[in-house]
């Protein structure tokens, strides 16, 4: 379904000044792949798997830099402090409902413990992100198994990233109307070392939605404090420029500053988090060697990067509502989509379509 709808820029909405990859998503980073499993069934199961893999090998034996920043922590991330302490990250990224976060690191377990090379492996730290579907999704329910999230790892490709209501975004909501998955990517001008950064996130999360600058969720009479418009957003900015753990958080940090610039506020009740990876280079589990040795970009250089996660974010969360349809779910809760074309109309009045 997302793949027929058309994406704010081909309606001539432009996301900052820089250029994007091939694909405008997380994709466009050699190497990444991106599975979905999407749960729709009946009236009550709305909710699903979005699995990230930085590389195509294995995880464990070769694992890349991570950095985790966390911009507002109500949430049930797991495999934080591990990445936090060692800089790396060992598995794949699988991202879910909150209340299936256990169950998604069970299977990541076992999607470890299952690769060749990893027979003797005795401890796993799985990565499992989250936001809350329940207003859609019977959530008490946890239809997630371990069987879908091995089946999202497995059906990863590289290529199209389909957005909208599927994976882990079956069953979101963002600034009061239907969210998902979402996805975007700039790719660096020669000039400045060539680098790609791609961002996919999860949108869950309320403020009052602003596009190109423009309040639009005001315009459309739905924001913050006029409604209850609470939640979470999932961020996984993955990037081939030679970072360690100290840069991916510094660029963690202004993929946050991307989701604020579409509205969102970071309330109590918002598990906000992003993950950083570097796919430059590899650390291998074991080596004979005492040392890491690897080049890595200048503090002086990282500024195009920082830029790029902003505007990467924040076109991913556009793109995650654009792609989202109108939803029927759990107890009969419905969610709209955003009205695309009066956004459009309203962008075009204020001078914001290219």
């Amino acid at each position: 379904m997302a793949q027929t709808l058309k994406r704010p820029r081909e309606y001539g909405i432009r996301f900052g000044v820089l250029p994007v990859g091939p694909l405008n998503a997380i994709t466009d980073v050699p190497g990444v792949r991106v599975g979905h499993i999407t749960l729709n069934q009946g009236q009550v199961i709305r909710t699903g798997v979005t699995a990230i893999l930085p590389h195509q090998g294995n995880q464990f034996q070769q694992k890349n830099p991570a950095a985790i920043y966390i911009g507002n922590g109500f949430g049930k991330l797991a495999g934080y402090s591990q990445v936090e302490e060692l800089g790396m990250i060992e598995t794949p990224i699988i991202l879910t409902n909150t209340l299936n976060v256990p169950t998604a690191a069970d299977a990541l377990i076992d999607y470890t413990f299952a690769q060749a090379g990893n027979e003797q492996v005795r401890s796993v730290n799985p990565v499992v992100g989250e936001t809350n579907d329940g207003t859609l999704n019977d959530i008490r329910g946890r239809y997630v198994t371990k069987q879908h999230v091995l089946d999202a790892l497995q059906q990863a490709k590289t290529g199209p990233v389909d957005e909208g209501n599927v994976g882990a975004g079956t069953g979101t909501i963002c600034f009061g109307f239907k969210g998902g998955i979402g996805t975007s990517s700039r790719k660096l001008p020669a000039s400045l070392n060539g680098y790609t950064v791609g961002v996919l996130v999860q949108t869950n999360f309320g403020g009052t939605l602003q596009i190109a600058g423009i309040p639009v969720g005001v315009e459309l009479g739905q924001y913050e404090f006029k409604d209850k418009l609470d939640g979470s957003c999932m961020m996984v900015v993955l990037t081939d420029a030679p970072l360690d753990a100290r840069n991916l958080k510094r660029l963690a940090k202004r993929a946050f500053m991307g989701l604020a610039r579409t509205g969102g506020i970071a309330s109590n009740g918002s598990g906000d988090y992003v993950i950083a990876v570097s796919t430059a280079y590899q650390i291998p589990h074991e080596t004979s060697s005492n040392f890491d040795q690897v080049k890595l970009l200048r503090n002086d250089n990282v500024s195009p990067l920082f830029m790029a996660a902003i505007e990467a974010t924040e076109e991913a969360i556009i793109n995650s509502m654009f792609a989202a349809q109108t939803t029927t779910g759990y107890q009969g809760s419905k969610v709209e989509k955003l009205p695309v074309e009066k956004v459009v109309e309203l962008l075009k009045k204020a001078g914001q379509l290219h």
